[in-house]
């Protein structure tokens, strides 16, 4: 089985970046993390990456004067130069410009803590216990040229509680984060995961049984 070769972009801990790395591990997983680069080179996640044997790399931000194309377009040129098939977003702090969203366009995925459409932006916990929902979680997407947008892979729900706070939820949304973004990167690296206008299904072959795309 030919592994896609997928990059983690991180700017911090990465929390989901150890969890896509553990599921690659396995060597019937259709994706090979081949590296893990960050915009910020004090983030912990390199030095977890590192203890894996990943390949890593840092293109700070600031040593491009506010030019995101400028970043982006070094960005571009390290994936290129490790090969990189598949892009996953975790944690990567950063506003990206049409240039790096179309040059990755349907091979590149990011998560966010919230059920999207519902609480685009920063602050996702707080705002779900401040309009008073019964259910919050996490969404994996295609990347799209808007924020937090673009066709939906995987969700996966949590029950709000009425004791919750933004940390207890957070740590609850978090668990299903660990969970549904493997899933969703298998579902891309393997091609079952299918863009339609703007789903995404996950069926295999003819005659096989779609996929579900929500946890649990």
């Amino acid at each position: 089985m030919s592994r896609r070769r997928t990059a983690i972009l991180i700017s911090g801990r990465g929390t989901n970046m150890s969890a896509l790395i553990s599921a690659a591990m396995d060597p019937g997983f259709p994706a090979e993390i081949a590296l893990v680069l960050s915009n910020r080179p004090d983030a912990k996640g390199l030095e977890r990456a590192a203890e894996f044997g990943i390949a890593t790399a840092v293109v700070d931000h600031t040593d491009f004067a506010g030019d995101r194309q400028a970043f982006e377009r070094q960005v571009d040129a390290v994936l290129k130069d490790h090969r990189i098939e598949l892009v996953a977003l975790a944690g990567f702090m950063r506003i990206l410009t049409p240039f790096l969203v179309n040059a990755w366009s349907n091979r590149m995925i990011n998560i966010h803590p919230a059920l999207l459409p519902a609480f685009k932006g920063l602050a996702t916990h707080e705002r779900a216990l401040e309009e008073g929902v019964k259910l919050h979680g996490a969404t994996v997407h295609y990347v799209s040229a808007e924020m937090d947008d673009g066709p939906i892979i995987v969700q996966g729900a949590v029950p709000v509680l009425d004791t919750d706070t933004p940390e207890t939820l957070a740590a609850r949304v978090l668990d299903v984060e660990h969970r549904i973004y493997p899933k969703a990167l298998e579902l891309v690296a393997s091609g079952k995961a299918r863009i339609s206008g703007t789903r995404v299904t996950a069926g295999g072959n003819d005659g096989e049984t779609a996929e579900p795309l929500i946890w649990p």
